[in-house]
């Protein structure tokens, strides 16, 4: 059964080696020079790409950056050594880029003013609040690339993968929150690095492994060790248990600022020409972004509707299109 899936997924014919693998993947093997160098300037070159593209808020630019970064090489290198039951200095290559990645980052932030709003810029928004779906797109591109690596006729994909596969960009918006003192923003940036990182280091291994790489360096090898599987075991539970905390709380906020428009609307029904715009929360605040041509309705008459709907404790903002913004007090309150 495992022969026949391999054959489907890697035919013979376009089997890379093992040697090739490693000369591609193992920044310590061969002419270790030049792959330093190499590495070393792609990646910093990569990162103050993106952070140009971060503090600009221009995907193109970010994708520019994500096409060129190196870092997914020693990530795959380290599912290859762990395969091969043996150490390639790669871990310690990963860890110092993550420095000089989140540094740029934190460089780039002293040209923001102090009152930047981190979280009005998408590229900084959408990579501070990972959830599920993330992580399952991580892993389906870990697969990918993987695949891409051990074929020799799909190779052109791989430029996708690296642009799937987010590594650079939420390390520099790690150090950019941290520049900002932003510190929960940060811890989410670097938990969307480390599921993706588990998603490259775990689709590395199950290919690897799966296509036989391990047992042509130690034929008594049939899988990774007992230890190995257990430190990715480890490495799964400790980003799978935020994430899925991250995505029901993520829920849950939505179903509450729907309720919440539902309800407001319900209270401008009688002031001609007033809507809701929009809805959001920020530091545990909702707000609740109106348009009327005049006076609004009492504010009390909302927090009263809200009650039952939204969960008591939280602080309700007014904020009017004309700029004037209402501290309407806490539901339950």
């Amino acid at each position: 059964m495992l022969s026949g899936v391999r054959a489907l997924v890697l035919p013979v014919s376009q089997r890379r080696s093992l040697d090739e693998l490693t000369q591609d993947l193992d920044l310590s093997s061969g002419d270790t020079r030049s792959k330093r160098s190499a590495f070393w300037t792609m990646l910093t070159l990569s990162s103050l790409i993106a952070a140009a593209g971060v503090l600009t808020d221009s995907t193109a630019t970010v994708i520019g950056a994500m096409i060129i970064a190196p870092l997914s090489t020693p990530i795959m290198g380290i599912a290859l050594g762990s395969v091969q039951r043996r150490r390639i200095g790669a871990v310690r290559v990963v860890l110092a880029a993550c420095a000089v990645v989140i540094a740029v980052g934190v460089l780039f932030t002293l040209v923001l003013p102090d009152n930047y709003d981190l979280l009005s810029n998408s590229q900084i928004s959408s990579r501070t609040s990972p959830g599920l779906m993330d992580l399952v797109a991580a892993l389906a591109t870990g697969f990918a690339g993987a695949v891409a690596l051990a074929r020799r006729d799909v190779a052109a994909v791989l430029p996708g993968v690296a642009i799937a596969i987010s590594l650079v960009p939420p390390l520099v918006v790690a150090g950019v929150c941290l520049g900002q003192l932003a510190g929960s923003l940060a811890l989410g940036a670097l938990l969307l690095f480390v599921s993706n990182f588990f998603a490259l280091v775990f689709g590395g291994m199950t290919i690897f492994a799966a296509l036989g790489y391990g047992t042509q360096a130690d034929k008594a090898a049939e899988r990774p060790t007992r230890r190995t599987y257990a430190a990715m075991g480890l490495l799964f539970v400790v980003v799978f248990v935020p994430l899925a905390v991250n995505t029901a709380l993520t829920l849950l906020i939505n179903s509450w600022t729907n309720q919440a428009k539902s309800t407001a609307e319900q209270w401008l029904d009688d002031t001609p020409g007033a809507s809701v715009t929009s809805i959001d929360m920020a530091s545990r605040t909702m707000y609740i972004h109106v348009r009327a041509p005049g006076d609004l309705p009492p504010v009390k008459a909302l927090l009263a509707r809200l009650e039952g709907r939204i969960p008591d404790g939280i602080p309700i903002v007014v904020d009017t299109a004309r700029g004037r913004r209402i501290d309407a007090g806490k539901v339950g309150g």
